[in-house]
């Protein structure tokens, strides 16, 4: 795979996730949906290996996303 820029990090960490999925779409040159799923294996790497560097709890993460 591909390696990621690290511009993906930072937005999952900040909760910017249309932005993460859009730079993976553009460096993978994927269709959304593979983005989507590339994201959610990110997320989880993250939220594993950096717990401390989320801002909210993962409950939380996604709140507020489509409101």
């Amino acid at each position: 795979m591909t390696t990621l820029p690290t511009s993906v990090d930072h937005d999952i960490l900040d909760r910017r996730i249309v932005f993460a999925i859009k730079t993976i779409r553009e460096t993978l040159g994927c269709t959304i949906h593979e983005a989507i799923d590339v994201f959610v294996v990110r997320y989880e790497e993250l939220r594993r290996d950096r717990p401390d560097d989320f801002t909210v709890g993962p409950e939380e993460y996604g709140r507020g996303f489509y409101s």
